[in-house]
């Protein structure tokens, strides 16, 4: 059946609760995504003042970034069970009020150990609100808009880790680096006060099957482990988006000091430096998403075999980047930054695909838990492996060569993609079947399609 034909005739071409409350649920959640990722990117910028302060290796230094993602990781899934269950709205207020108090705690750390207790509140208090979030604006909105409000969700990130860099070098330079922590996790709990006014959809009624299986988190990964052996594609695009974002967080989270170490720039003019190529890696996704999006317009698979040729660029350019001078190839200062600025732009290609592609195969009712799924390999294995083995290879080599061989990951993540391929046209029409089935109920039919983690 056509997609659109399918969208229509359920109902789903409408706003939930109308454009105001749609907007205004859009506009809330799009802030405290940003908020969400100044707080975790705070750090990066930081590394310089705490390498002085307390002498830290790179591997201590990459896994205060990881375990953020390590706490994001671990909680995604239950929490996204209690808020499908209870409260979307609810829960992302207690969420934002906890990584925000979180964040500030970090102000008052004395040592290495109560400085990654500190980080890793502020990823447990930060997990599932991507998915929750993005499962709220899906329902709010008509299914024909969902695919560029999702685009625009994960660039908030972005945007978010750009404000997060540059802040952090700005603050810490006139203020020091402990100011930074507490500057930056005000803004979560204005926002949370706010969130109170943003209107939840009505919790949608679950088949006694799918009920029986995410009573309990034991349940639920044991629903997730079948459901990712019956889609292939599900499974494969779980292996190349973790991949992709190994090297986009080795890249977001060492640059600074990449730049503050062999460009020989402040801490402070690294960190803005480094702002830029993330501003850049905002941009690319929205880009790379409606690249991708209108490719798969005729031929769904078109859409990650378009993902897997620019995850191929994006390592060809950041390796040459990072490496020209190791192959015979002289470049400038400033020819080797915009080198690595146009491969922060190709590297964020998969972020909002990926989000699409997943929630393609999850039951109406389960939105949020099935985003989680995503954001489990996302975090596990993407964001937390990045900086923590980039941190590995720069103690036993040199952060150079590190960043000279992180890019073997986006070889890794093409490949999968393009496995990936092979399936999803198929998996896509199981998935239109099982969305007839289910009936629009509460939230308008399709809002899971486009639902990011």
């Amino acid at each position: 059946m056509d997609m659109h034909a399918l969208d229509s005739k359920q109902g789903s071409d409408s706003y939930l609760f109308g454009p105001r409350q749609a907007w205004f649920a859009f506009a809330m959640t799009l802030g405290l995504m940003m908020v969400d990722y100044i707080d975790r990117q705070v750090i990066v910028s930081l590394f310089p003042h705490l390498k002085e302060a307390w002498g830290l290796s790179d591997k201590q230094l990459g896994a205060l970034v990881s375990a953020v993602s390590v706490t994001v990781a671990v909680g995604g899934i239950p929490i996204a069970l209690i808020a499908d269950r209870f409260s979307r709205v609810k829960s992302i207020v207690v969420m934002a009020t906890v990584w925000s108090l979180a964040s500030i705690s970090c102000m008052f750390t004395r040592n290495f150990g109560q400085l990654l207790a500190a980080r890793a509140a502020v990823g447990l208090g930060e997990a599932g609100y991507g998915s929750v979030g993005a499962a709220l604006i899906a329902s709010h909105f008509p299914a024909r808009m969902r695919g560029a409000l999702m685009a625009a969700f994960f660039s908030a990130a972005s945007i978010g880790s750009v404000l997060g860099v540059m802040l952090g070098g700005v603050i810490a330079a006139r203020w020091g680096w402990q100011a930074a922590f507490g500057v930056v996790g005000v803004p979560g709990l204005v926002l949370a006060l706010l969130y109170i006014k943003v209107r939840d959809y009505r919790t949608v009624e679950l088949t006694p099957r799918i009920e029986q299986a995410t009573r309990s988190t034991q349940g639920a990964a044991s629903a997730i482990i079948k459901r990712l052996m019956r889609s292939k594609t599900l499974l494969w695009v779980c292996i190349a988006a973790p991949a992709q974002l190994i090297l986009v967080s080795a890249i977001w989270a060492w640059l600074p000091s990449f730049l503050n170490r062999v460009h020989g720039m402040t801490p402070e003019q690294a960190a803005i430096k480094a702002a830029l190529v993330v501003l850049c890696g905002a941009l690319g996704s929205v880009v790379w998403g409606a690249i991708a999006d209108r490719a798969g317009r005729k031929r769904p698979a078109a859409k990650l075999q378009v993902t897997a040729v620019v995850c191929i660029a994006s390592a060809a350019v950041l390796a040459l980047g990072f490496g020209a001078e190791h192959v015979g190839l002289v470049l400038s200062k400033q020819a080797q930054f915009a080198l690595l600025a146009f491969g922060g732009f190709l590297m964020t290609c998969s972020v909002g695909v990926v989000a699409a592609v997943v929630i393609d195969v999850i039951h109406p009712g389960i939105r949020a838990t099935g985003a989680s799924v995503l954001s489990l390999f996302q975090n596990l294995l993407g964001l937390a492996m990045g900086p923590l083995v980039a941190g590995f290879l720069s103690d036993a080599w040199s952060l150079e060569h590190a960043l000279i061989a992180m890019p073997v990951f986006g070889l890794l993540a093409a490949g999968a993609f393009m496995r990936a391929s092979r399936s999803y046209g198929a998996d896509l029409q199981r998935a239109c079947e099982t969305e007839v089935e289910a009936g629009p109920d509460s939230a308008p039919a399709g809002a899971h399609r486009s639902v990011p983690a």
